[in-house]
């Protein structure tokens, strides 16, 4: 196995300061992340990968991220308040194919969160779908959340995984 090591520090570095943001309410600065065309999924049944035909948790175009930020934000719903806090551990990266500037990557992430003086523990298998921008950065062209007890029923979760 060839492991490009350049390659897997950057897409690390990128996955990494998202989580950061995810964990200290940079909404704003997360979208940025995001190709328009990109789509924030996670689904019920770990096995489906016809996301578009499947029911999921969640299915986020652009418009949808938007609003999802927006509640989070506003703290108008009654699932964002009071807001929960979060740490979440990336581990395990592995560049699963490069080609053309489409970069697809695994990883595990550990995410911790306590809301209503409860600490809950969920644990996600997660696959990137990048895209090297013209200019050189990287965006999110898909983001696919399989929760290991996506089956399993989930309290009501009130941020962005």
């Amino acid at each position: 196995m060839n492991i490009n090591l350049n390659l897997l520090n950057e897409v690390t570095a990128f996955i990494w300061a998202e989580a950061d943001m995810l964990d200290h309410a940079e909404y704003q600065q997360w979208l940025g992340l995001w190709d328009p065309t990109g789509a924030y999924i996670i689904p019920i049944d770990p096995q489906h990968t016809d996301y578009e035909n499947s029911l999921n948790y969640a299915y986020d175009n652009h418009h949808m991220r938007e609003l999802r930020v927006k509640r989070l934000e506003n703290g108008e719903a009654i699932s964002t308040a009071p807001k929960a806090n979060t740490v979440r551990s990336i581990s395990r990266v592995r560049v699963i194919d490069e080609q053309e500037g489409q970069i697809i990557l695994r990883c595990a992430q550990n995410l911790r969160e306590f809301r209503k003086e409860n600490l809950r523990h969920y644990t996600a298998d997660i696959t990137y779908h990048l895209h090297r921008q013209a200019e050189g950065g990287l965006k999110i062209n898909r983001k696919i959340i399989n929760l290991v007890n996506s089956t399993d029923t989930l309290a009501g979760i009130s941020y962005i995984l």
